[in-house]
């Protein structure tokens, strides 16, 4: 027995000692992918060992660990659309630190050519990039704006909380209307709207789906197309050959009806160089507010040819169909007229509260809103990427842009929202049947209330054409032009006449007395469906430039020179104030020539921290609506080029589990052209006031810190100081309303240390991410904004002791989740969102029209209250 024991001990302690043997065969391969462009985690990346089937994938933060036998000579390191790597294992434990990988050859083009993307300790700028993980993940219910929530020196709002409807100020300088200062361009093209600067989130609504990445560069950025924008740069990056076939199809549900529904598919690249990639989604539903039911239709196109193995030829189609409903900004709190006692509402005597909408009716029995929105503007680009030899290429896009649609709103004699119509009290819905009713009855069948819809008709077309060479060893040479033509068709038309016959609108003026009101070339004026009302102009727009970049580039410092200069060339046609025939119907070109000029440096110190400083010069003409005066071809005399001058100092520290970057940035702007347009609450009818000569400075500080304490726990926050302020008085200024009459004039507007409004002038954020177990992620953020002063029209600063209302400081709170599966075989994961998780009430875009801080006189929109989605996305 005790022989037989000893044999048996001896035998399993044997095949002990064998396994033993067998994992000190065994050696472990670890690191971390990432994008080398935005620097995000390339979570799913395939780490395979070479010739065998033994793989694993990188996690959400694109570490991976993957066991080999010992002796195994490769392992390769792949992604969709990016260029492999292979690394030797060798014996023993190999870590391969952070993974690097590069988008394929054409696409690298595109990006960093033709997009002028950032690069991370290489470019010296302030930049904060997004990936594709991200926006899956958090986009819900939202657009782009919505995704940069928490960046430093980046404030968003949902404006009037319509679909689409958000906008972004960067560093104090807004993208609204008349003053767009922050640049919005999608693989390099630029789609800001040419005549006010402003961006149209919904135009592009579906971009989202098909973006690869979002970068904010903020201040002078990296971007060298002409006629920049002072507050920074969002460049949006989509998909471009995709080298593996594949796709996705998503569902998506919500609060308040929200319905979307996605599908991606890609060829990938077939043998003989061809790739095509489709993409669609519908998307409906509707947000708190009343009225705002909104249905969209977007679609992505690309086809891409390989000419030869040194030439690349794409084709990308980019567009949405949407209409939306909108609200008008009101009353915070009612308003008593103390001389005929007519109440105008506000929301605090709403019993809907915020989610009140003064436009909102009934109409056949259905329910109706006049303001609303609907517009479609595609871009067809054609890409050829031609590396010329191991030195040189050339990148060229050619694009146009064709836009249609416009927004509602209701006119006439009685269509003040106070006066028309209800069910019952002021805060009850429209009867718009009822308003049929008197129409029809009206007995010389004019229409005393009417719907017309503001139509912009666009079309634009331009060219980029980039060629790069390497001049020695360390100096990248860059130098190309930018080509773009605008045209915008611009007219009132009516779309209800709301059981009336006609619409009254005589011309009522003398063409020697300048535009008083009607059109001169139908002085009958009886106007019917789809016929033209209250103003129609034709506008051109026309810039032409060129630029250079040199960039040195030796071992840890890279500086750079920009150089570029333009002529740009604004004309109108007005077929409504100028007789058919006469010379005198379009304008003469106004031209203005304009430069920038940028220096940076950058320097890593060593392999976690590096520097970088920044200076440049810049110009720009003003927007449209300060070259001409009073809604007609008159000249404004006084309109000159914008200019700026900005400097920056930036910090940088990073290693495996901790970043931060700290910026320092002051921005002297200076001879500000501004077009204020706003509607009186109590008679409902639109004004505006030309400015010029304003000044301005923007500077603060900026931080962003993130931390991975342990294993699947990433904390972080931002931090914005600034000081956004005036630094001089104005004038003078004339006010004018929608006829063009000027109904009031301010000889010197009071602006010296006022503080810009419509900006919170601090700014904080804090978020973690959680992984609970390997395949679910729980996140949640806080955004808390301070120091935010009401906007006031500058007409309205008649004193220099003004004190604008301050918006109380709030906190905007916001959680997701993600969950990774397989179904059927097929990677899947589902993802949720809620925003403004705490169902805040919060006021935004408050204007203050006294500049007296009164609470009782302020108009505003509100945030959304809380919304929810929920998202099932499955790969194949």
């Amino acid at each position: 027995m005790r022989k037989y024991l000893l044999s048996l001990f001896i035998s399993v302690f044997t095949m002990c000692l064998a396994f033993a043997q067998a994992a000190d065969a065994q050696t472990i391969v670890k690191g971390k992918v990432i994008d080398a462009i935005t620097q995000e985690p390339l979570t799913g990346a395939t780490i395979v060992v070479k010739g065998t089937s033994n793989a694993t994938t990188a996690s959400l933060d694109g570490t991976f660990k993957l066991k080999a036998q010992a002796g195994s000579e490769t392992v390769v390191v792949t992604f969709v659309g990016y260029i492999p790597q292979e690394f030797p294992i060798g014996s023993g434990d190999k870590n391969l630190g952070t993974v690097l990988l590069a988008p394929n050859a054409s696409s690298m083009k595109e990006v960093t050519i033709t997009g002028d993307v950032a690069i991370d300790r290489k470019t010296p700028v302030a930049v904060t990039s997004i990936g594709a993980e991200f926006i899956d993940e958090h986009v819900s219910n939202g657009d782009i704006p919505d995704l940069l929530v928490g960046i430093p020196g980046v404030m968003t709002s949902q404006g009037d909380g319509g679909y689409g409807d958000g906008r972004v100020s960067i560093r104090g300088f807004s993208s609204r209307s008349g003053n767009g200062n922050v640049a919005y361009t999608v693989n390099g093209i630029p789609i800001n709207d040419p005549e006010t600067g402003a961006l149209y989130w919904s135009d592009f609504a579906g971009i989202t789906d098909v973006a690869r990445s979002i970068q904010v560069q903020r201040g002078l950025g990296a971007s060298k197309i002409i006629v920049p924008a002072f507050g920074g740069l969002v460049n949006v990056t989509t998909r471009t050959t995709d080298q593996q076939a594949g796709g996705f199809v998503s569902e998506g549900i919500g609060s308040d009806g929200y319905n979307k529904t996605a599908i991606l598919i890609s060829t990938g690249l077939t043998q003989d160089g061809w790739a095509a990639t489709f993409a669609g989604s519908r998307t409906q539903g509707a947000y708190p507010f009343q009225g705002s039911n909104f249905l969209g239709y977007d679609y992505f196109f690309n086809l891409s040819k390989d000419l030869s193995p040194n030439q690349k030829i794409s084709l990308t189609l980019i567009g949405a169909n949407q209409t939306h409903g909108q609200r008008p900004e009101q009353l915070v709190y009612p308003s008593t007229n103390p001389t005929t006692g007519a109440v105008t509402p506000g929301y605090t005597g709403a019993p809907q509260g915020i989610n009140w909408n003064t436009w909102y009716g009934f109409k056949d029995g259905k329910e109706y809103n006049p303001y609303n929105n609907f517009y479609s503007e595609p871009i067809i680009s054609l890409n050829h990427e031609w590396t010329i030899n191991s030195k040189s290429s050339l990148s060229t896009v050619v694009y146009a842009l064709f836009g249609d649609g416009g927004g509602g709103g209701i006119g006439g004699t009685n269509s003040s929202a106070n006066s028309l119509p209800r069910s019952g009290n002021i805060y009850t819905p429209i009867d718009y049947s009822a308003i049929e009713a008197t129409n029809a009855a009206n007995t010389d069948g004019s229409a005393l209330s009417y719907v017309y819809d503001s139509h912009d008709k666009t079309h634009w077309y331009g060219l980029r054409s980039t060629y790069r060479t390497q001049l020695g060893n360390y100096i990248d040479l860059s130098a190309g032009v930018d080509l773009r033509y605008y045209y915008g068709d611009h007219y009132e038309e009516v779309t209800d006449l709301l059981g009336a016959n006609y619409v009254a609108f005589p011309y009522t003026g003398n063409p020697a007395l300048g535009k008083t009101g009607g059109n001169i070339n139908d002085p009958a004026g009886k106007v019917g469906i789809n016929g033209l009302i209250d103003y129609h102009n034709i506008d051109y727009v026309e810039s032409g430039g060129a630029f250079a970049q040199a960039e040195y580039s030796k071992d840890n410092f890279t500086a750079f020179a920009t150089l570029s200069g333009s002529e740009n060339a604004d004309a109108r046609r007005d077929p409504f104030d100028y007789l058919n025939g006469d010379p005198n119907q379009k304008s003469r070109w106004v031209n203005f020539t304009t430069y920038q000029a940028k220096v940076g440096a950058n320097y890593n110190l060593n392999t976690e921290m590096n520097v970088f400083a920044n200076v440049g010069y810049l110009t720009k003409p003003p927007y449209f609506a300060g070259v001409f005066q009073d809604f007609t071809n008159q000249i404004n005399k006084n309109a000159e080029s914008e200019k700026l001058f900005a400097y920056e100092l930036g910090y940088n520290f990073k290693t495996s589990t901790f970043s931060a970057k700290v910026n320092l940035f002051r921005e002297d702007y200076r001879d500000r052209a501004f077009t204020s347009t706003f509607s009186d609450a109590t008679t409902d009818q639109l004004y505006a006031a030309n400015i010029s000569g304003v000044n301005e400075m923007h500077q603060g500080g900026e931080l962003e810190l993130n931390y991975r304490p342990i294993q699947g726990v990433l904390i972080g926050g931002t931090a914005t100081i600034g000081d956004y302020y005036y630094t001089s008085n104005a004038g003078p200024v004339s006010v004018l309303n929608s006829a063009g009459t000027v109904v009031g004039t301010q000889k010197e507007v009071f602006l010296k240390n006022e503080k810009i409004g419509d900006i919170p002038q601090n700014m904080f954020s804090a978020f973690t991410e959680i992984k609970i177990v390997p395949a679910l992620k729980v996140g949640a953020r806080v955004v808390y904004y301070t120091d935010y002063t009401s906007y006031v029209p500058f007409q309205n600063y008649t004193s220099a002791d003004m004190h604008p209302y301050i918006v109380p400081n709030y906190a905007i709170w916001s959680m997701n989740a993600v969950y990774k599966f397989k179904m059927a075989g097929f990677d899947a994961e589902l993802i949720g969102n809620v925003n403004n998780l705490l169902n805040s009430k919060v006021m935004t875009d408050v204007e203050d029209y006294t500049g007296k801080g009164d609470i009782t006189q302020l108009e505003a929109y509100w945030l959304n209250q809380r919304t929810f989605t929920t998202t099932l996305k499955v790969r194949f």
